[in-house]
């Protein structure tokens, strides 16, 4: 058996800005964006650099909240845990790309035994790692 993550969902205020944000600040792809009619919706799809073409990687839906419950948890899907982990195969070069796009790295950038990682926050507050493995990880 084969299985593997298609999509992500990430509860965003508003798909505009999320996109924005992904997009321009952290250099996403916008891999769909289509109004979904029957739900009055739309279908918002972006994936890292790199990523798009790789059937085995899993893109973001960007998932605008409809109601108040939802709404509740933009900024805060992992309980104040980092929710996301941005792989990256230059970790310096990512890291002051995103810098210089105005990103803030709320951990300095630190060595690990798996890797250098640095801790940033998207528009919304949710926590990302960016990290460079050094080994392969599962």
């Amino acid at each position: 058996m084969k299985q593997s993550l298609a999509h992500i969902a990430l509860v965003v205020r508003d798909y505009d800005e999320a996109i924005a944000f992904y997009v321009d600040r952290l250099g996403f792809t916008l891999l769909q964006d289509t109004y979904q009619p029957e739900q009055d919706k739309r279908w918002v799809l972006v994936a890292p650099p790199g990523s798009e073409g790789d059937p085995g990687a899993a893109s973001i839906l960007l998932a605008r909240a409809t109601n108040e419950e939802q709404a509740r948890f933009i900024g805060d899907q992992a309980g104040g845990r980092v929710f996301l982990f941005l792989r990256t195969d230059d970790f310096w070069r990512d890291y002051r790309r995103l810098q210089a796009a105005g990103v803030e790295f709320v951990r300095e950038p630190k060595e690990a035994d798996y890797g250098t990682v640095a801790v940033f926050v998207d528009l919304y507050g949710n926590r990302w790692d960016l990290v460079e493995f050094t080994k392969v990880l599962r």
